[in-house]
């Protein structure tokens, strides 16, 4: 029985690196076996995914397959995971809802969050590694998604404080290199239509970066703080999903309304859910479904 998301019949699993300095961008290794999601960018260039309820790391190069993280106790993991700036701690959302904390290494996981009745689904760990941004939901009622809201809580589990409190969802969280501010995806300008905005880490100045007629999700800022890539999907999509024509956007900090496309794909849920620069800042890593 799988423990997450399956391929489809005919349908690929690609891990892609984006180089900046040339635009390129390489395969750097296929599945049609396992469906594996969302990659992080260690800082010894290997690759975090997770792929059927399991993490694994692969070298970016591609000279080897994904190899399973031995994390006793953690349960079914989604492709919501990210390195600690410790470069040796991982912190990942489970199929129970919860957030752990494992090492990268493999070892014993520790859950971080609380049973408070809510969902956390972790986006983010702040630049001096002491606070996780995680997105909230109340599972009531039949559109339990419209409670999302943007959180964040220490690596103890302490602490939990609200960064949006609008009903509107949001999704996406993590913070700035400096710390300064966090960006997210939100409904709350555009009901219906997320837009990507940013806030203080304290729920102040709170504003809008992107309003064009698509949906836009998960900002990832480089390392230096210059340049952002998003994911962005065709008008009226609803969520995150998977299995549709999507697109890279790549932008500048300081000027949101001038983004450039630097690939088209057929992805969505689990192409670039979690921050994925390398570390130097030179590229990304996401991930990309073709159907033969």
């Amino acid at each position: 029985m799988s423990r997450g998301r399956e391929l489809r019949p005919g349908q690929r699993c690609r891990l892609r690196v984006w180089d900046r300095a040339t635009g390129a961008v390489r395969t750097v290794f296929e599945s049609r076996d396992v469906l594996f999601e969302a990659p992080n960018w260690t800082a010894d260039d290997r690759l975090l995914v997770n792929g059927d309820g399991r993490l694994g790391l692969l070298p970016v190069d591609g000279s080897a397959a994904p190899e399973e993280i031995l994390a006793e106790g953690l349960p079914d993991a989604n492709n919501d995971h990210v390195l600690a700036p410790d470069g040796q701690t991982v912190f990942a959302s489970a199929n129970d809802w919860h957030i752990w904390q494992l090492p990268l290494t493999g070892g014993a996981a520790t859950r971080v969050t609380h049973d408070d009745g809510a969902m956390h689904f972790l986006h983010g760990v702040s630049p001096d590694g002491r606070r996780l941004a995680y997105v909230r939901l109340q599972p009531e009622g039949e559109n339990w998604w419209a409670s999302a809201t943007i959180h964040t809580i220490g690596v103890d589990g302490r602490d939990d404080r609200a960064v949006t409190t609008h009903p509107g969802p949001a999704d996406g969280c993590e913070w700035t290199p400096d710390g300064e501010w966090m960006l997210f995806n939100t409904e709350q300008f555009s009901p219906g239509r997320a837009q990507i905005a940013r806030v203080r880490p304290d729920g102040s100045e709170l504003t809008q970066l992107t309003f064009d007629e698509r949906v836009n999700w998960f900002p990832h800022v480089s390392p230096d703080g210059e340049i952002a890539v998003y994911l962005s999907y065709p008008p009226g999509t609803t969520g995150h999903p998977a299995d549709l024509e999507v697109e890279l956007r790549l932008v500048s900090v300081d000027a949101w309304g001038s983004p450039t496309t630097i690939a088209t794909l057929h992805g969505g849920q689990g192409t670039i859910n979690v921050p994925s620069w390398a570390p130097d800042g030179s590229g990304f890593a996401f991930a990309d479904y073709p159907v033969d």
